[in-house]
């Protein structure tokens, strides 16, 4: 099959495009038929080297954890699925090797649910790891509840968008930091905007003067001291970005694979209630392209790859 891989770490230009052999399907997995794989964050910092201590490399490594896609072939032990099914996954191990960014990929069942009938390949593409991770930070870390306030980092972005919409579906006020230019998006997202910078503490208090309930830190640094001198007496404070979060207080979380959040995050998306924001898409001989896009930092929603059709 075709697909990215590389085979040391390093930048975008360790990424090619070409013949890999074709992945082989365990009792507990599915053969998909990938049709889009969004880009993340994550995925240039494996491809980068910086999660070396984490996750082992087994060059060469094809990149990507999320995925939306056809059954093509369940196996031995599968009976959620059968060929035909469309599928998103967040199709992470605890290696690097066998990623999304192929015509196919070998998907365990915990990583799979339904894909939403009502969003594209491409959209439905950048649902996993995003959606996984704002629900399990504001659901289950945060236990968000309505009526509270809460402040999300990085509103505009994959994490931050979705944030902000469950935010809203669990009956919170949303306040969230983005830059100028995308005030707008974030306002129709349901959150209030309030930009990056020097001042933050001051506009968010402007805002909300007794503090916030809850804060989804998604940037680290300074940006998490700030965040937890914003906390309302019994806030919680929760980062994907900085460990140093457990000095405040806090908790790290790194998202995991579950099937019935990734089920829940399909459901909300077929009542309206979250939905994806796709900014670009390049075909997967592209990757690197999109690699470069995403690591610029100022992605407002998603990009991602897509695999020819037949």
């Amino acid at each position: 099959m075709k697909a990215i891989s590389y085979a040391r770490y390093g930048g975008p230009e360790t990424l090619e495009y070409g013949d890999v052999p074709d992945p082989r399907v365990g009792p507990d997995s599915v053969l998909v038929k990938v049709r889009a794989a969004a880009v993340n964050p994550v995925d240039w910092k494996c491809r980068d080297g910086h999660l070396d201590a984490i996750l082992q490399p087994v060059f060469p490594v094809i990149p990507g954890w999320d995925v939306s896609g056809v059954v093509v072939q369940p196996g031995a032990s599968v009976t959620e699925y059968a060929v035909g099914d469309e599928v998103i996954g967040y199709v992470r191990e605890d290696f690097l090797s066998r990623g999304t960014f192929a015509e196919y990929v070998a998907a365990p069942v915990r990583t799979l649910a339904r894909k939403p009938r009502n969003l594209t390949y491409e959209e439905a593409a950048g649902l996993p790891l995003t959606g996984l991770t704002a629900y399990q930070v504001l659901v289950k870390a945060l236990e968000v509840k309505r009526g509270e306030t809460v402040l999300v980092h990085a509103a505009a972005g994959g994490v931050g968008s979705i944030a902000v919409q469950l935010g809203r579906h669990l009956g919170a006020r949303v306040i969230g930091t983005a830059s100028e230019r995308n005030h707008d998006f974030v306002r129709g997202l349901g959150a209030e905007p309030v930009s990056y910078g020097e001042g933050l503490a001051e506009r968010v208090r402007g805002l909300a003067p007794e503090g916030v309930d809850a804060v989804f830190d998604t940037v680290g640094g300074e940006t998490l001291t700030v965040s937890a001198n914003l906390l309302a007496t019994e806030g919680r404070l929760v980062s994907i970005a900085d460990a140093d979060v457990v000095e405040y207080g806090g908790r790290y979380l790194f998202v995991r694979p579950d099937a019935a959040d990734l089920l829940r995050l399909s459901e909300l998306a077929e009542q309206g209630v979250v939905s994806v924001h796709v900014s670009e898409a390049f075909p997967l001989e592209r990757a690197a392209d999109a690699h470069r896009l995403n690591q610029e930092g100022r992605t407002r929603g998603k990009i991602v790859v897509t695999v020819g059709r037949e």
